[in-house]
């Protein structure tokens, strides 16, 4: 698949960004450990150079995995180095940026080898011990959000991401969100509903989507013989649990199911998406179930900058930045998040027709 990427270019990739992030700004007589590498893995930074083409990584026979670790041990060794002579306010920042970063490709890492795997007629399964982002069993109820002016966006000294902030002013309507998350019960009734074969729950883009691509469930379902679904995950096949939280649906099948739940499930009459500072005022009061580390949740905001956002300098400008358009915010984090990236001012992006990642949705209603 186009969006995933091999795990040995993931540990090559982090590897390469500590080499040209930090040591070639700031090591004497810095040297590449191999020119090529720069090249080869090098992921969306055009002020670096070029780029082996995204597609085309999973080509990539060579370096062997074996070289990778030697290149990595090598990195590591020179930035402790570094940083036992350098204390320099910047380079300590820097050092923050990569291990973020590389937490967040952890991350990747796990959602790529699923899809990976999900491919193998064998399904096998990646991890023993079952984990699956459950649903609070809870009932579900609506709990009134936060209107009116309200302050969003980051504040702090600690490490945070250049899209969490500036902190702002906005303004909220009165509105409520779900007390827990959809399920996948909820949505086997939008399945039943013949909800994937019906153009007046989808935006136009979305149904286009659905027909072009023959979507009729959350990426990895399948359908038994008996009419009965199965899920694949990290762990496996399994028989469809209907109390867990829905994962690895788009931006469109969940606009369109809170569309077609609005009008069709009594306790979520009047349902929509949440935008993202609904959310965010939302999480820092309330105490919902599975706010975070059970699926990212989609908003319905469109992905861009807060009013006074400034990219951060040099070549870690691009992290973020240029993404600002044609995608939309998710917030919480899911069960594959590292912990720290847990907050609530934590802006996840993806486009529209994206659900490889372990997303779901928590509704809203005004």
């Amino acid at each position: 698949m186009p969006d995933a990427s091999p795990a040995k270019w993931h540990l090559a990739h982090v590897t390469w960004f500590y080499e040209v992030m930090l040591l070639k700004p700031y090591e004497h007589n810095f040297k590449f450990w191999n020119s090529q590498f720069a090249v080869l893995f090098n992921s969306y930074y055009n002020g670096v150079g070029d780029k082996h083409p995204r597609h085309q990584r999973g080509l990539l026979t060579r370096p062997t995995l074996a070289e990778i670790f030697e290149w990595r041990k090598n990195i590591d060794a020179r930035i402790n180095s570094l940083f036992k002579h350098n204390h320099a306010a910047e380079l300590r920042w820097l050092i923050q940026l990569g291990i973020n970063h590389e937490q967040q490709h952890q991350e990747l890492l796990l959602t790529d080898i699923q899809h990976l795997f999900s491919t193998n007629s064998l399904l096998p399964s990646y991890l023993l011990k079952d984990k699956r982002p459950t649903a609070c069993l809870e009932e579900f109820k609506w709990l009134e959000g936060q209107s009116g002016l309200l302050e969003i966006g980051y504040q702090g000294d600690a490490f945070h991401f250049d899209n969490e902030a500036p902190r702002h002013t906005v303004f909220n309507s009165a509105h409520a969100l779900g007390s827990t998350l959809v399920t996948n019960a909820d949505w086997l009734l939008f399945i039943e509903d013949k909800g994937y074969q019906n153009a007046q729950w989808w935006l136009d883009a979305g149904w286009a989507w659905v027909k072009a691509e023959n979507i009729f469930a959350p990426l990895y379902w399948s359908l038994k013989d008996d009419g009965s679904y199965c899920h694949f995950s990290l762990y496996g096949q399994r028989k469809l649990v209907s109390q867990d939280a829905v994962t690895h649906i788009s931006y469109f099948e969940a606009e369109a199911f809170a569309r077609w739940a609005s009008k069709n499930i009594k306790a979520y009459a009047g349902a929509r998406l949440p935008t993202e500072f609904e959310w965010e005022a939302f999480a820092t009061r309330q105490h919902a179930a599975d706010l975070f580390g059970k699926v990212w949740q989609w908003t319905s905001s469109n992905y861009s900058s807060y009013p006074g956002y400034r990219p951060w300098g040099g070549i870690a400008g691009e992290y973020n930045g240029k993404f600002m358009i044609n995608q939309m915010v998710l917030r919480g984090s899911s069960a594959y998040t590292p912990a720290g990236h847990s907050r609530t001012t934590y802006r996840n992006f993806f486009p529209t027709h994206a659900r490889w990642q372990l997303t779901g949705v928590r509704l809203a209603k005004d």
